[in-house]
């Protein structure tokens, strides 16, 4: 099991490639924390916006942070596997 890192994941509650990104986690027993952007409303929706488009200036979905500096767009397993050093 890789290190302990902080992952953030902005998501849409109703989109595949979002979905399938948070059973990776769970599955693989990886604590995170995720939004679903399109279940927020107002000011705090355009704050969680703001973050997204600085991370993934096209703003799709889901946008992956690992530990602030590792940013992954869309769902790829060999990607995730990699950059969270798992086989």
């Amino acid at each position: 099991m890789a290190p302990a890192q902080r992952i953030k994941l902005f998501t849409l509650s109703t989109c595949s490639h979002c979905n399938k990104t948070k059973k990776f986690f769970r599955e693989n027993g990886i604590d995170m924390e995720f939004v679903d952007v399109d279940l927020l409303t107002g000011s705090e929706r355009e704050r969680v916006m703001d973050e997204v488009r600085k991370l993934n200036p096209d703003c799709s979905f889901p946008t992956i942070c690992i530990d602030e500096h590792n940013i992954l767009v869309g769902f790829n397993e060999e990607k995730l596997k990699k950059a969270l050093n798992i086989a």
